[in-house]
């Protein structure tokens, strides 16, 4: 498996209106979330061992044949903002936050991002998926003959007890369920590590470089704006 770093350009102050999400999490005393994660992803607790995944500090993740991962670096701080999953042409982006024990946003967070989406010319679509309730975030791009597309992005949230889960699905992915499946099942198998340490929610959960991982330059990093307000959708896809 190959590791590759992304670097951001700049950190951009937490003041700035967004083209990003606020994100929170759920509780332990959730039943339909519970449900929602009977079959992953999982908190560390509901696993025996670490040694069928790589460890990336937070998040756990399932080897695949095929599958490369990128670290988003943010330059500012040297620290670990994000990995993406690469596999057939698409991408997941995976980012674990801090939550409190007794609340879902999940709702709050999808109308935040058809805000930021409206704001931009862009259009977004709720869809019901093998993780509850998604959005199709769809954003006005240039395409390479100089006419005017769309470059799509499709958000995944999942609470857990203490944290939440969010992945950006891009490429072929985004657009067609067939060439999500194998980024879904990716998806499923993630532990998030939350760790026993008080944290305020919203703060991002550490991520790391396995030890003794080789690395490559992505073919192309995206950027990542302050942490505590989420993917920038526009970099997605």
């Amino acid at each position: 498996m190959v590791f590759g770093l992304g670097r951001k350009a700049k950190k951009e102050e937490p003041a700035e209106p967004a083209e990003e999400l606020t994100i929170a999490e759920a509780g332990d005393g959730a039943p339909a979330t519970a449900a929602r994660r009977q079959d992953g992803p999982f908190d560390e607790a509901e696993i025996s061992s670490r040694d069928a995944f790589v460890d990336l500090g937070a998040l756990l993740i399932t080897p695949s044949e095929g599958l490369q991962l990128r670290l988003e670096v943010e330059e500012a701080t040297q620290r670990v903002v994000a990995v993406t999953l690469d596999l057939n042409g698409s991408s997941l982006q995976l980012q674990a936050f801090a939550a409190p024990k007794t609340e879902t946003l999940w709702d709050e967070i999808r109308e935040q991002i058809g805000q930021s989406v409206g704001s931009q010319g862009g259009q977004v679509e709720e869809v019901e998926g093998a993780f509850g309730t998604e959005l199709v975030a769809k954003l006005p791009a240039g395409l390479p003959d100089g006419s005017q597309g769309y470059r799509v992005a499709r958000f995944i949230g999942v609470d857990g007890p203490r944290w939440f889960l969010r992945g950006v699905l891009g490429g072929p992915a985004a657009l067609e369920r067939p060439a999500a499946e194998p980024l879904e099942a990716l998806f499923r198998q993630v532990v998030v590590v939350r760790g026993d340490s008080p944290m305020p929610p919203r703060d991002l959960l550490q991520l790391k470089l396995p030890k003794d991982a080789s690395t490559t330059p992505p073919p192309a990093a995206p950027t990542l704006e302050e942490p505590e307000r989420g993917p920038e959708i526009t970099q997605i896809g």
